[in-house]
C-alpha cells in the first residue's frame, strides 16, 4: 500500500512540474521570430517550406566566396526570396508529410551538414549526382521519407550560409525547435545532426552560445549525430594538395570549401586566394563553420606524407608549391575551433545522446581519409568520441556506409529509427 502511495505521489509531483526531469511546457512562437513566407507544392516530397527571420540583435550578414560558389541555388533560392546571399538571421523550416498526423508523438528535427541543404541531405540524395550522394547510382529518397513513412513527424532546417558560423546556426536550431513545439503543442523534440550539423545541434543543447545568444531551453529528448566530428577533423590540412586542387580555380577547382594554403601553384602559375582561407585573412572570412570543426589528429594517425608540401601545409610555412600561414592547422584551431569548447560545455545528462559512424572510406570524387578507420572524411574515433557527453545512450558503426551515405543508407536509417523509438 505504501509503495502505491509513493507511486501516486511521484505521478502527482511530475504532473505538477515539481519532480525531477520536468519537461518544459509547450512553447508559444517567440516574439523575435517572424514568418516571412510559406511555400506549398514543393519538390522532393516535402509537404511545405517556411522562411523565418530571427530579429535578435547579434545575427549579422556573413560573407560568401566572391565567385558565387557558396551562393544559394536550386529551389532554395526561391525559398530565400531569390536572394543568393541571404542574411544569416534567416532560415528555412521544412515540414514532411505527416508532420502533424504521425503516430510518434515526439517530432524529429533534421540538421544538415556543410555545403548542403535539406533537399539533397534528407529528401533527394541524387540532386547533385554521385558526388553529392557519395556513390552511384544515387537514390531519389532519403531519411526524411524513411522516417515519415513510419509515422515520425519530421522537420528539417535550412541555413542561409552553407558553411556558416555554428554558434549562430545553433540559435536557429533552438528557433526551429520552439516553432515545432508551438505548432504541435509538445514539450520536446528529437534532434539529428549530420556531419557539420552535429556542431550546431550539440552547441544548442550544450548552451554554447554567442554573448548575445540564448541558452538551451531543455526541449530536446534525444540527440543523434551522424558522422559528426565530435572529436574534430583535420582532413583538409592532412591531405592538403589533393584537397586544394578541388578548390583552386587555376587548377579547375569549384568546390565550396576552405583551403589550408593561401598561395598555390597551378599549371605553372602561383596565385593567392585569401577568400578560401580557414582563418580571417585580408578581409575575408567565408568559412567560419569549417574552422570550428578542426582538431589535430597527427598525434594519432600522422600526416599524409604522399601529398605535395605535406609538412608546410599541416604545420605552416613556405613549401615548394604552396604557402600556409602561421603554424598551419594550429593557427586555424586557435582562431576559433569549437571542438574543445563543446566538450568542455558538455551535453546535459538529461539529453540521451547517440553516436553513429560510417566505416567505409569510398566517397565518390574525393581523396578519401585513409590514415585510419574513417567514413572517407571523419575518423570513426572522432564520430564516436564521447568526451563531454553526459548520457551516451548508444553508439553504432555502419560498416558499409561512407560519410555521404549516412543520411540515406538503409542500415543507418534503421539504426536511427531504432534509437528514436
Amino acid at each position: 500500500m505504501r509503495a502505491r502511495y509513493r507511486w501516486l505521489l511521484a505521478m502527482l509531483l511530475a504532473l505538477a512540474g515539481l519532480g525531477t526531469g520536468v519537461l518544459p511546457a509547450a512553447a508559444a512562437v517567440p516574439s523575435y521570430l517572424t514568418l516571412e513566407a510559406g511555400y506549398t507544392g514543393v519538390p522532393n516530397g516535402w509537404d511545405h517550406v517556411e522562411r523565418y527571420l530571427d530579429s535578435t540583435p547579434g545575427f549579422h550578414q556573413e560573407q560568401y566566396p566572391p565567385d558565387g560558389r557558396g551562393d544559394q541555388d536550386g529551389q532554395r533560392l526561391t525559398y530565400f526570396n531569390n536572394v543568393k546571399e541571404p542574411f544569416s538571421g534567416r532560415f528555412l523550416l521544412y515540414s514532411a508529410p505527416g508532420w502533424n498526423t504521425g503516430s510518434h508523438q515526439v517530432p524529429v528535427l533534421l540538421v544538415h551538414g556543410a555545403n548542403d541543404n535539406p533537399d539533397r541531405a534528407w529528401a533527394n540524395p541524387g540532386e547533385s549526382g554521385g558526388y553529392g550522394c557519395g556513390t552511384t547510382p544515387c537514390p531519389s529518397t532519403g531519411m526524411m521519407q524513411y522516417l515519415s513513412s513510419r509515422g515520425y513527424r519530421v522537420f528539417a532546417i535550412g541555413f542561409a550560409q552553407k558553411q556558416g558560423d555554428n554558434l549562430m546556426q545553433a540559435q536557429e536550431v533552438g528557433d526551429a525547435i520552439a516553432l515545432i513545439r508551438a505548432k504541435l503543442n509538445v514539450p520536446q523534440v528529437d534532434l539529428i545532426g549530420w556531419s557539420k550539423g552535429e556542431m550546431s545541434a550539440r552547441a544548442y543543447v550544450s548552451s554554447l552560445a554567442p554573448s548575445w545568444g540564448r541558452p538551451y531551453a531543455g526541449d530536446v529528448r534525444k540527440l543523434i549525430t551522424l558522422g559528426g566530428p565530435n572529436g574534430g577533423y583535420d582532413y583538409p590540412f592532412a591531405h592538403g594538395w589533393a584537397h586544394d586542387v578541388s578548390i583552386w580555380p587555376q587548377c579547375g577547382g569549384t568546390v565550396n570549401a576552405p583551403a589550408p594554403n593561401l598561395d598555390m601553384t597551378c599549371y605553372g602559375t602561383y596565385t593567392a586566394h585569401p577568400e578560401f582561407a580557414f582563418t580571417p585573412t585580408a578581409g575575408y572570412d567565408d568559412y567560419p563553420g569549417q574552422r570550428q570543426m578542426l582538431a589535430r589528429w597527427d598525434g594519432t594517425y600522422g600526416v599524409d606524407e604522399t601529398q605535395q608540401d605535406w609538412y608546410t601545409t599541416y604545420y605552416g610555412g613556405q613549401g615548394l608549391y604552396t604557402y600556409t600561414s602561421g603554424s598551419g592547422i594550429q593557427s586555424a584551431i586557435d582562431a576559433g575551433s569549437l571542438v574543445a569548447p563543446l566538450q568542455q560545455a558538455g551535453v546535459p545528462a538529461s539529453v540521451s545522446t547517440y553516436l553513429l559512424a560510417g566505416g567505409t572510406p569510398n566517397v565518390l570524387g574525393i581523396f578519401n581519409e585513409d590514415r585510419g578507420p574513417s567514413d572517407g572524411v571523419v575518423f570513426e574515433a572522432s564520430a564516436l568520441d564521447t568526451a563531454g557527453i553526459g548520457h551516451v545512450a548508444g553508439t553504432a558503426l555502419i560498416a558499409g556506409a561512407n560519410h555521404l551515405e549516412l543520411g540515406w543508407n538503409g542500415a543507418a536509417c534503421a539504426q536511427v529509427a531504432g534509437w528514436l523509438n
